[in-house]
């Protein structure tokens, strides 16, 4: 068969139905502009986002009777008062500690080189002098580098301070009119889908609540792992306690390999403070506790449906979509795969296929 024939065959049995065209159409329109105008319309985006997650609680505050003018109102309250909190306590926080880390690196490199020396001098045939001299060389690379960047973060603080003061202002106010008038601007966009959009019916119900249950409960998650590791390392009295507590909470993000990135600064830190003594050990068999409930108790009472896909696929949608989008192209990895999955599945395959889906209601 020509190519030419291959293609028609092709054509007639992927894009033969009317609605397969328009929906490959918006998805080709919205994923080119998230990658386009991703950046000027972050706050918009961002706001969607919160009130996607907020409308679970408006909902179940409407179902215990509230009006749902007055749910929207405590609920965005509470929404801003979180935001003040992170604003002017958390990151302040966060960042002097991001400062005094800095600032110490010197000195933890000099106490690491000091400790290689020793581990070379009790096992000299394990630990070989061209060994420490390789391990040297990268430690004081990466500190280099990690100077370098906050200096130039630091240099770049006034554009990025007036980014965080649009977002505190836009996110809030387009978050507020999400939420109040959810229904008139969901009404709006479907009055610009077509009619007939049994398709993407089908596929909108798979992912709904799917997706609502994987974004909110990586928020909790996210929220309660990063908690509990502050007053975990607090109570340790280890430094840098809110600093870590944020990295491990973010590196939930990341499937099986966030928590083993994350462990790394936490035990060079516990390892600089307290030496390789039984409080060392302490502090890593705590974590290696939390990351075990995290993965064993946590996810699954947070995740009731629990997401089918192969590892190996959801380790490449991280790494495609965080490399196109960053920090939410990571967190918004797994729906995404899920809505690819789900489109793959329900996609129309010919006649047969499409009195399938003209049956399903």
């Amino acid at each position: 068969m020509s190519l030419k024939g291959i293609l028609r065959n092709w054509f007639e049995r992927y894009l033969s139905d009317e609605e397969a065209i328009v929906l490959l159409a918006l998805l080709i329109g919205g994923f080119a502009i998230v990658i386009w105008l991703g950046g000027a319309l972050a706050p918009f985006f961002t706001a969607l986002v919160v009130a996607f997650l907020l409308q679970g609680v408006v909902a179940w505050l409407e179902r215990r009777g509230l009006p749902r003018l007055l749910a929207v109102g405590l609920v965005f309250l509470l929404f801003v008062g979180a935001l003040l909190a992170l604003a002017l306590v958390i990151m302040p926080l966060v960042w002097n500690q991001l400062v005094e880390l800095v600032q110490e690196a010197p000195s933890m490199f000099a106490s690491s080189q000091r400790w290689l020396g020793e581990m070379q001098t009790k096992y000299p045939t394990i630990v070989t002098p061209d060994q420490i001299q390789g391990w040297i060389a990268t430690a004081g690379h990466q500190a280099s580098q990690l100077g370098q960047r906050a200096l130039t973060f630091s240099l770049a603080s006034l554009g990025n301070l007036m980014a965080v003061i649009i977002y505190l202002v836009l996110v809030p106010i387009l978050v507020f009119f999400m939420l109040k008038d959810r229904e008139r601007l969901v009404a709006f966009m479907l009055s610009m889908l077509p009619g007939r959009r049994t398709l993407m019916t089908r596929i909108w119900n798979e992912m709904d609540d799917q997706i609502a249950n994987y974004v909110r409960g990586k928020t909790i998650e996210i929220i309660i792992v990063g908690s509990v590791a502050f007053i975990l390392f607090w109570a340790f009295g280890l430094p840098y306690a809110a600093l870590l507590g944020l990295m491990v909470g973010l590196s939930v993000l990341v499937p099986y390999i966030g928590a083993a990135v994350a462990t790394l600064p936490v035990a060079a830190v516990a390892g600089f403070h307290f030496g390789v003594s039984e409080q060392f050990l302490y502090v890593l068999v705590a974590y290696a506790i939390l990351q075990a409930l995290d993965g064993n108790v946590l996810v699954p009472i947070l995740f009731s449906e629990a997401v089918n896909l192969h590892p190996v696929s959801i380790i490449l949608a991280v790494l495609f979509f965080g490399g196109l989008w960053g920090f939410w192209g990571v967190f918004f990895a797994i729906p995404l795969a899920t809505l690819i999955k789900a489109l793959v599945q329900a996609w129309p395959r010919g006649e047969s296929d499409q009195t399938e889906i003209e049956k399903t209601p």
